[in-house]
Formats: structure tokens, sequence, C-alpha cells
């Protein structure tokens, strides 16, 4: 993994003396070169276990790390979803702590999903809207690309789903604020992840919309790849830290840039997006999960969040959710 001294000197001004001793990364995808159309500087083939861990030693160095590994296809490749998914399997192999998502399409069959997730030693579900129908995917409502029939297996077998809501004001919306508590309250024993702390890479669309989701014990948040402390801080202030888990999103968190709110909405700028010389003095691009994660120190020290507190979003609350057994107790 190509790491620059811009890198290093963030870190170690940043996030060394703030980052826990140990991590659990709730949202980071493995992948098959084969069925995916993105790339990452230092990975040239496939993304397994190996190769997370050498990426994750640049963003958190020194801090051993376990993970909830997500699957992905493009729309094109759809058809070997399952070559997805079976390579998740293979690379839980070397980490009995990690944990692995079954990535889904609205056209599976719900009984096809329950063996094959069982199967593979799976632990949930993850969707996306890019296999809906609906054009453009970015506007598609969450039953678009997450039938009811997925849930109803999900709450039977207590299964996670991380859940990419989109609509252009996200958790503004109040379509997606309906269908995210009554299906909270409908399946109970299905929990529910939301990414990017619920989408809120405009931050305003997340204090609108969080006070209406208080009181879903099924609910949860990971941080993966935002960079608006605000976002994250809405979800500790309004729902409470034990909602809210970190996740690094790589590849996402191995480019370079950041998110940023805008207007009503967000941009995201990246490397070569022209404008990092267009200051005073020539800004260098870090990594953006160096980024995401000062956004994360920026909330927790605006919430006043104790050490412990901390521990429980980059590790206690993951383990909790997912079972693993080497969850501390926290005394908040």
């Amino acid at each position: 993994m190509i790491e620059s001294q811009a890198d290093i000197d963030f870190f170690q001004r940043e996030l060394q003396s703030f980052l826990p001793d140990r991590i659990f990364d709730a949202h980071t995808h493995l992948w098959k070169a084969e069925l995916i159309n993105w790339s990452v500087p230092g990975i040239s083939g496939d993304c397994g276990y190996a190769e997370y861990q050498a990426c994750m030693r640049t963003i958190h160095p020194g801090r051993p790390t376990e993970a909830l590994f997500i699957p992905f296809v493009t729309v094109e490749n759809r058809d070997k979803s399952l070559v997805a998914n079976e390579w998740i399997s293979q690379e839980l192999e070397h980490d009995r702590n990690c944990r692995g998502l079954f990535f889904v399409k609205p056209e599976d069959d719900p009984e096809w999903i329950r063996e094959n997730v069982q199967r593979l030693g799976l632990h949930g579900l993850k969707c996306y809207h890019t296999m809906s129908d609906v054009t453009p995917t970015w506007e598609a409502g969450i039953d678009a690309f997450l039938p009811d029939s997925f849930m109803k297996v999900a709450d039977e077998e207590g299964w996670a789903i991380t859940l990419h809501i989109v609509k252009s004001r996200a958790l503004g919306d109040s379509a997606n604020i309906e269908w995210i508590r009554r299906n909270c309250q409908a399946y109970p024993n299905m929990k529910l992840i939301l990414a990017h702390s619920g989408r809120g890479f405009q931050p305003a669309h997340n204090l609108e919309g969080l006070p209406d989701l208080v009181g879903l014990d099924n609910l949860f948040f990971d941080t993966s790849a935002n960079c608006e402390p605000i976002a994250h801080q809405a979800i500790i202030r309004i729902l409470g830290h034990e909602r809210l888990m970190y996740g690094s999103d790589l590849p996402v968190s191995h480019n370079r840039g950041r998110s940023l709110s805008a207007a009503d909405t967000f941009i995201w700028i990246y490397e070569q997006t022209p404008v990092w010389e267009e200051n005073h003095t020539r800004i260098e691009p870090v990594l953006i999960g160096l980024e995401h994660l000062r956004s994360l120190k920026w909330a927790c020290w605006s919430e006043k969040l104790t050490d412990s507190q901390v521990e429980d979003i980059f590790y206690n609350n993951a383990a909790k959710l997912l079972g693993v057994e080497a969850a501390a107790p926290t005394d908040s």
C-alpha cells in the first residue's frame, strides 16, 4: 500500500493519541478483481484478508484489526454474486473474530439466500441500490433493492443487514424514515445497520431525520468514509454512542480526498480534483480513511465521550452486535 509522508505526519499529529488499542471495522470490502470496476493503489488483483490488513496498517498502524467483510459486484456481474460471497467466506478462515455479509439482489429467492448464508457461515445481508430497476438508482426507495421477504428471513435468523440508503435527502426523506421505523418494528430480531452514518454526508439530513428514529433497539450505524463530524455527532447525541460503529470503507478509505457538505447535498473531492492548488499554498491530500478518522475524533471530542465510550465505537459496539467473543464490557 502506497503511503505518503503527509499521511504519516497526519496520523502522528491527529490520530496517534486518539485511536484505541484495537479496532473492529464494521464496514469494509473484500473483492474479486474480475467482479468490480474500481482500483486501489497498491492492490493490483484480488483483495483478501492479507491485502486488507496491509491497507489497515496505513490508517491505524499498531492496532489489531478485525472486521465485518462486505462483498460487492457490479451490475454487469450480478449473476456472479455467489462467487463474491464465497470469497468472503473463504477469507473469514484467517480470523475467527471476523464476520461476513452475503450480497443480495432483489430477484434472489429468500430460501436460497438462507441456505447459502448458512452454508458459507456468514452473518447477514448486504444490499445495494444499483441492483434496483429504478432510474436513476440513486433515487430508489429501499424496498426496490431490499424486499420485505429478505427482512423476514433476516428476522428469523437474527442476521444483520447493512443498508446504504439513497434518495437525495437521505434521512431527511420522509419515505426513508417511514421505511426504517416500520421495518425495525416489524422485524425486531433483525439488526439494521445504516452505512455512512446514515448516508449523512450532508449532516443537516441527520439532524432532520434522526429524532424520528429514537427508540429502535435494533437500529445501528456505521461511520464508513463519512468525513463530516456532525453526521457522527448527531447520532451520538440523539440516539446514543452505543448505536455507532467505526467502519473504514476500504477501498474508499485508500483514495485521497474527502467528502464535503454543500447546500442541501454534498460533494466528493479526490486527488485528481483540480482544487488543491487554488489556495495560498498547495494542499497535499491525505487518505480518505485518515480524514474520516479525524472527523470521528472531532465528534467524540464535541460530545465529551470518555475513553471507554470511544472504545465502544471502535470495537465493543460491533463486537456485541456481531457476537464476537472478545467483546469487552463497557462502563457507560
